[in-house]
């Protein structure tokens, strides 16, 4: 064996270098991804077939690619892997002689990923799957032809096609599983996320396997598709090869993720530029998009279609009517022509899957034949009564809906028949809260509504179970949550804009004026609920007379308050809370009392009374132990809180009344979720700033706050506060540590030094939202601060600090975190107030500063 001098490899090192930029940007200039793959795997061939040669390998050895190399699609940045095929152990001489091989490989700036082994050893190392797909893919680089021909001869004695198909098809449910969570839906894995590279890889290696060939034109020669959907197919698969090899490019590593960082550089590249009313990364992820949705529905096409062509099915086909027929579990056509020669069937499929739960999915010839079926569905077959009439019995199945409406849309068939859909799919909203499609999110919505029905679910939200229980057709539900975005990404108002389509939808379909005018009002309306909840405040009269004035009767204000809470459950898992819930169903209770009675009740009377019974019945106090305390509390503090909240404070404070030293008491939230914190102590600068930076030292969001100054000069705080890192903590164990600190962060009076506000997150940092802020003054005196912006660690603590600095006084807070947005409300008064020109300042201020 010739040892390589430092030079040669040096020279290697600089020539593969140069090699490889000149491929990038050939690449960067044509975009042509296959040519890529090509030329970069040929470039590699090249120089470990030279190495190789220099290093005068012995002639027994075999070095063969495997893998993505082995195929001939090497990306940018992807390991070379590399199999180095032994006629026998190895002794001394070659180990070294090994060593060295791979040293030099890495010295001159490959990355290989190599195993070194016998035949035998590869054929004891195929049990695994990985491996056993590696080898099929094997490609002799140099070396010893025989030894790599007897190596094929034993793999293809192992294989068995139908167990591997049973391996792949369970690796791909369990690679499904692992990459389903919302944070692949913003930053998917182009490579291992459902409808990426891995779903076609695991067609092909099937396939090759099953001895069918390796591409879509060799499938389409077998007849497993036609050669135009082999076109299609070609051409999405071309897409996810380019924007992983931009990626790699990018990011200079092996990434694979479609990071925020990169969406933008990626839509520049691809001259994809931004709309009005859209983020050129917006436009990007709607391609990709809607080619993973291409991608899924032809890799659930194709493997069904290997299945029937691996195994002898024994199973009686049971006719269902002239049309359809089951096979086992699967739905199948009984004429593979069926959706040509009559277009109804087509929402007749839909309909038998929801009469006939016992089905699970479609024949491959079925999934086939809907594919194609989308061309049928023209204007003629949307204007046909026979199929309207047939898509509202879908919609008013009592069973199914949910796996119906899914199905349409991955098969194209809800975009085919509703245009305004099809717009919306695959459509991605930077908005720092939705982690879904619009798509994907309204068809939650829908069937967030379904499981409002379904009794197993009812401890999830009992009030909307019970709601649900008795409201008559809640098809106008499931109708109103189809189009409550429909109109998103057209600029303008969207629920306005979704109101004409919601109505013309409704009057083709043949819907009651009734049934038709509380659709239209929901989509109009659907934010209407949340936003006054999250952002009002609920104990003034006014408001919850302003918003009652919008609810037409009680079934508008069931209806509007089913669909708002299935609308921000389904935006992301993160967003919903216990406390965002027990807001609304304050809001739905406040107003059902303002409709039933016509007026806002006297709550200060009410509240009063409900906390003596309370104190009566919990906690055995009498009414002549509180009085000298309830008289440093004025009207605003019993209108804000409830009366368990009053009674909680008064048990703990009633005997207190001028303690010199804090008091910070904790308990679990009665909403069930969280902790709810009370803090009573002499008033001093900076207490609502304090206690802000020490939750969120703690990582701790504060979801609502009320600061209230007694006559006597003291402050009464009472925090609603939930853990925003762990998702496994226990309350309970956080209590006394809370109340111990913070009662000696408040007792210290240092000068604030706030937490580190942290880093932005990616998300926040590449799709920034414009910060606003807006002061209003209220009926009732107080002024009302608005804040959105994207949140981030401290931003909390900062927004008094400004607030103290101008002498504004800080009397409650909502705090409404969307995901990554931040959305707060803050009760204030002040002399600055009332002066045009220092307001201004505070208002820049407040801007600049966050």
């Amino acid at each position: 064996m010739t040892p390589l001098a430092l030079p040669e490899i040096n020279t290697l090192r600089v020539t593969l270098r140069q090699d490889r930029q000149a491929l990038e940007q050939t690449f960067l200039a044509s975009g042509n991804a296959s040519r890529l793959l090509r030329s970069h795997s040929n470039l590699v061939d090249q120089y470990l077939r030279q190495i190789w040669q220099q290093l005068a390998m012995p002639p027994s050895l075999a070095l063969i690619a495997v893998g993505g190399y082995g195929r001939g699609e090497l990306y940018p940045k992807s390991d070379i892997d590399l199999l180095i095929l032994l006629d026998d152990d190895p002794d001394e001489l070659l180990q070294s002689q090994l060593q060295q091989l791979i040293g030099v490989l890495w010295d001159i700036g490959m990355e290989v990923g190599h195993s070194i082994r016998t035949i035998a050893q590869c054929i004891s190392e195929s049990s695994d799957i990985t491996v056993q797909t590696n080898l099929l893919e094997g490609r002799l680089l140099a070396g010893n032809a025989k030894l790599f021909k007897a190596l094929n001869q034993s793999i293809q004695r192992n294989l068995d096609p139908c167990a591997f198909f049973t391996a792949k098809l369970q690796e791909q449910q369990q690679r499904h599983a692992r990459f389903a969570e919302a944070d692949f839906n913003l930053e998917p894995n182009l490579k291992e996320s459902p409808g990426g590279l891995r779903d076609l890889q695991t067609i092909t290696w099937i396939s090759r396997a099953a001895g069918l060939g390796t591409r879509w034109k060799d499938l389409a020669q077998q007849g497993l598709m036609t050669f135009s959907e082999a076109r299609l197919l070609n051409r999405h698969d071309s897409l996810l090869q380019m924007l992983r090899i931009r990626l790699h490019y990018l990011a200079k590593r092996r990434e694979d993720r479609l990071l925020f960082d990169f969406q933008t550089q990626l839509a520049e590249q691809m001259d994809i530029v931004a709309s009005d009313n859209r983020r050129a990364s917006e436009h990007l992820m709607q391609r990709y998009y809607q080619t993973r949705q291409v991608v899924r529905q032809f890799n659930t096409i194709l493997l069904q279609n290997l299945r029937d062509h691996l195994f002898d099915h024994c199973l009686l086909p049971h006719n269902l009517n002239e049309r359809f027929r089951a096979v086992g579990t699967l739905l199948e056509i009984r004429d593979e022509h069926l959706f040509e020669h009559t277009p109804a069937a087509i929402f007749e499929l839909f309909s038998l899957m929801q009469q006939h739960p016992e089905l699970t999915d479609l024949s491959a010839m079925t999934l086939r034949a809907l594919w194609r079926a989308q061309q049928h569905i023209d204007n003629n077959f949307r204007r046909n009564p026979a199929h309207r009439a047939k898509f509202m019995e879908i919609l008013r199945e009592s069973q199914g809906l949910t796996h119906a409406l899914r199905r349409m849309n991955r098969y194209g068939i809800l975009g085919a028949y509703l245009p305004v859909f099809r717009r919306i799919v695959g459509q991605m909203q930077h908005d720092l809260f939705h982690v879904y499609t619009v798509d994907e999110h309204t068809l939650m919505v829908v069937r967030n509504l379904r499981r409002f029905e379904i009794a197993e679910h009812a401890h999830e939200v009992p009030l909307c179970n019970k709601l649900m229980a008795e409201f008559a057709r809640p098809y106008v539900l499931y109708i109103a949550g189809l189009f409550h975005d429909i109109a998103k990404g057209r600029g303008g108002d969207h629920a306005e804009l979704g109101k004409k389509d919601a109505r013309l939808f409704c009057t083709h379909h043949k819907l009651s004026r009734d049934d038709t005018d509380l659709i239209v009002w929901l989509v109009g309306e659907h934010l209407t609920l949340s936003a006054t909840a999250q952002k009002q405040d609920l104990s003034d009269p006014d408001v919850i007379a302003k918003f009652s004035r919008k609810i037409k009767n009680d079934r508008y204000l069931v209806a509007l308050f089913l669909l708002t809470v299935a609308d921000v459950r389904g935006t992301s898992p993160k967003v919903w809370n216990a406390w965002k819930g027990k807001l609304m169903e304050d809001l739905f209770w406040a107003t059902r009392r303002y409709l039933s009675d016509g007026k806002f009740s006297n709550r200060l009377d009410e509240v009063r009374k409900q906390a003596d019974a309370v104190l009566a019945e919990r906690y055995h106090l009498p009414p002549e132990a509180y009085p000298l305390l309830w008289a440093q509390f004025d009207d605003h503090y019993f209108i804000d809180h409830e009366a368990h909240e009053i009674a909680w404070h008064t048990h703990l404070l009633a005997d207190k009344v001028n303690i010199l030293s804090p008091v910070v008491k904790t308990r679990l939230s009665p909403v069930g979720e969280g902790l709810q914190v009370l803090v009573y102590c002499q008033d001093q600068p900076g207490l609502f700033a304090r206690i802000c930076d020490f939750f969120a030292r703690m990582h701790y969001s504060i979801v609502e706050a009320k600061m209230h100054t007694t006559q006597h000069g003291y402050a009464l705080g009472s925090f609603q506060v939930i853990e925003t890192q762990r998702a496994d903590v226990n309350y309970a164990d956080e209590m006394n540590y809370i109340d111990k600190e913070l009662t000696q962060h408040i007792a210290q009076e240092k000068p604030i030094v706030l937490a580190s506000s942290g880093r932005l997150s990616r998300q926040v940092k590449h799709f920034p939202i414009s910060t606003k802020v807006n002061i209003e003054k209220t009926s009732h005196g107080l002024y009302m601060l608005t804040l959105v912006t994207g949140d981030r660690p401290g931003l909390l603590a900062r927004i008094p600090q400004i607030l103290n600095k101008y002498n504004v006084l800080l009397h409650r807070a909502k705090i409404n975190t969307l995901g990554l947005r931040a959305e707060d409300v803050f009760w204030i008064s002040g002399d600055t107030l009332n002066n045009p020109e220092q307001t201004r300042l505070l208002l820049s201020e407040l801007l600049e500063k966050i």
